[in-house]
């Protein structure tokens, strides 16, 4: 069932036409009203200055070639732990879609994912980010750190555009990003978390082998994927529009070299922007956070709006509500890809899953999803409570959840007007 207090008038309900930069905006306002209604709701510390952590620029970045998109210093929000969970540490890594043409590369760097000019000085810390034990039961005390996107790329590009001025840097303030905070107390941490939404959630599966091994030998280090289980499926005219479009953006930025390895050889590079194509290279233990029905997978890679000139499927991209009977069987296939996908990861005896059967996107940032009262639940366990009990090996977490509409715990969003 839809909740009412998730119908949201935002600016990009009517697209028409594919524009991921601008898709990508509005992800970030759709983030934001979000964590508005979670604060509204669940929150006992509503305008608590605490809340908000200061946004810090990279030191010497452009010494480094460490730049945003416009040339810009990249940046983090970082707050210390505390009391049993002071040498610990949650990463979460911001996420925000990717750019594939020069022309989207360049509407992105006037926004905040391509420039820290555009950036919130101060950002909430909320959902897994959380100092609130009731919000964040098993990492409220651990230092933690929000991750700024502004590479377009899932940090992973490294090239330059000089006739444009575009700058593709991510492998770079990937890695000068980690040296800062290596030298501010990671290299000391006893347990860690890295996390990412969306795009970064991808990026937090491209770089979650790397991370590990730059961290001390006897830390315990895990990796957590939210909503960045992106798939290579056909949309409804029978189109790889995704395939086509990771092509360019790994041809644009110059990816190849921070993808995997051996995945590289066998595929190519675009094909190994895909996690399924990687994830059982990853050595490093992983959980994934997804929703089976993914609104942004429904949007833009099952039915992007070129795939329906006719508006067929106007209404229920924008709510699952909305959907025929007919266009929910396709969703449900859409579902059976994704478990499919996944039948050869369920099996690691060191990785960990919660998908549910959810119409929502990112559900780890946000207290509301993450773990509140009415917290969407598998087997009347939270996300959080089920990452918790993964991340300290308490139980095996391989949380599917039957088709929808069986979860009535379900946050589904609805974009439609009101």
């Amino acid at each position: 069932m839809a909740n009412p207090r998730l119908r949201l008038q935002l600016p990009w309900r009517n697209f028409s036409r594919r524009d991921w930069a601008i898709a990508a905006f509005g992800f970030t306002v759709f983030i934001f009203f979000l964590s508005l209604i979670s604060d509204s709701r669940t929150s006992t510390k509503t305008n608590a200055p605490l809340d908000f952590v200061d946004l810090t620029l990279l030191r010497n970045a452009e010494d480094q070639g460490a730049v945003c998109l416009d040339g810009s210093a990249p940046g983090y929000h970082f707050r210390s732990g505390f009391g049993s969970g002071s040498h610990n540490w949650v990463l979460h890594i911001e996420g925000g879609g990717w750019c594939n043409t020069v022309s989207s590369c360049l509407f992105r760097k006037t926004t905040a994912l391509g420039s820290s000019n555009y950036m919130e000085r101060q950002v909430r810390f909320s959902g897994i980010l959380s100092h609130d034990s009731s919000q964040n039961p098993d990492f409220f005390g651990w230092n933690k750190v929000k991750v700024r996107y502004c590479d377009g790329a899932s940090f992973a590009g490294n090239s330059q555009q000089n006739e444009t001025q575009l700058f593709f840097r991510g492998q770079r303030i990937w890695k000068a990003v980690m040296d800062e905070l290596l030298s501010i107390g990671l290299s000391n941490a006893k347990q860690v978390l890295l996390s990412g939404c969306s795009a970064g959630g991808l990026a937090t599966l491209i770089h979650c082998d790397d991370f590990q091994a730059i961290l001390p030998k006897d830390a315990t280090v895990k990796c957590l994927a939210d909503a960045g289980f992106f798939l290579d499926e056909k949309d409804a005219t029978g189109n790889r529009r995704m395939q086509s479009f990771y092509r360019d953006v790994v041809h644009l930025q110059g990816v190849a070299d921070s993808l995997d390895r051996d995945c590289v050889e066998r595929m190519g590079p675009s094909q190994c922007f895909f996690p399924q194509e990687f994830i059982k290279n990853i050595k490093t233990p992983v959980f994934l956070v997804n929703p089976a029905y993914d609104f942004w997978q429904i949007q833009h890679v099952l039915v992007p709006p070129e795939s329906d000139p006719s508006g067929i499927w106007a209404k229920c991209r924008l709510s699952i509500q909305k959907c025929t009977p007919g266009q929910i069987e396709i969703l449900h296939g859409f579902r059976h890809s994704l478990l499919k996908t996944l039948s050869e990861f369920q099996p690691s005896k060191d990785g960990g899953m919660f998908i549910n059967s959810c119409f929502s996107h990112c559900q780890t940032e946000i207290t509301e999803t993450w773990h509140s009262p009415n917290s969407p639940r598998i087997n009347d366990k939270t996300i959080a409570e089920s990452v918790g009990d993964w991340y300290f090996n308490r139980k095996s977490v391989k949380q599917i959840d039957c088709p929808y509409p069986c979860n009535p715990s379900c946050y589904n969003m609805d974009f439609t007007r009101r």
